[in-house]
């Protein structure tokens, strides 16, 4: 059997694993990636089962409704909360009206924050921010994104119990290495040529990541509740 033709078989009942899904879509929506599909499901345009281990399960149903969602998206410029709407009113047994276009332009673009902007926003001081930078907390850039943002007033509500970022680099250096074992696990499947064993690594680095931050919060939760004893 051609390789594709394996790749793009679905499991046994019939359901898909994310590479999978992304075998079959991604010739006809070639932007397609295991994060957009992601990000489709934190929207609600599909739903997909979890296993126990917390892999994503795709029904074939969950597939035609991710390729008319793709599809009017990419012919009608239409929003995403449209399209579920819509999507939503199909699967209840209705027949909505194909919702009008809409120019791209109202969608509104990942914010973005210059420095300034995201002092204000954070509402952290240059020097708070000039140390996160120097300590790899934040990156060094001109323009920084949601994540920035996020790092940047975590770090403030710290900084107001004397924990600096310089008290963090442990943290960091700690994710490097959670990011290098991850890395690690996967490689078998990295060092695949075939896209779709590419994708299922990307899919499975997030579940991992999620998985050892679960096994730090209990051990930080012990370590806590020490306090008291």
């Amino acid at each position: 059997m051609p390789a594709g033709a394996a790749a793009g078989r679905a499991a046994p009942g019939g359901v898909l694993s994310i590479g999978q899904v992304l075998a079959r879509l991604t010739p006809e929506f070639p932007a397609l990636t295991s994060s957009k599909l992601r990000f489709l499901e934190v929207q609600g345009i599909v739903r997909p089962r979890r296993t126990e281990s917390g892999y994503r399960k795709f029904a074939p149903a969950d597939l035609e409704r991710l390729r008319l969602a793709l599809t009017l998206q990419r012919d009608h410029y239409l929003p995403l909360v449209v399209i579920r709407d819509y999507l939503d009113q199909r699967d209840a047994g209705a027949d909505p009206e194909l919702p009008s276009a809409v120019p791209a332009s109202i969608v509104p673009a990942p914010r973005r924050y210059r420095r300034d902007d995201l002092l204000v926003a954070s509402g952290a001081s240059p020097a708070l921010l000039v140390e996160a930078v120097s300590v790899g907390l934040v990156p060094a850039a001109e323009v920084h994104d949601e994540s920035a943002l996020g790092v940047l007033r975590a770090l403030v509500a710290l900084e107001r119990h004397g924990i600096e970022p310089r008290h963090l680099r442990a943290l960091r250096q700690s994710a490097e290495r959670d990011a290098t074992l991850i890395e690690s696990a996967l490689a078998p499947l990295l060092r695949r040529p075939d896209g779709t064993s590419r994708a299922r690594a990307l899919d499975a680095a997030p579940e991992l990541a999620r998985r050892l931050d679960e096994v730090r919060a209990a051990v930080l939760r012990a370590q806590i509740a020490r306090f008291g004893a």
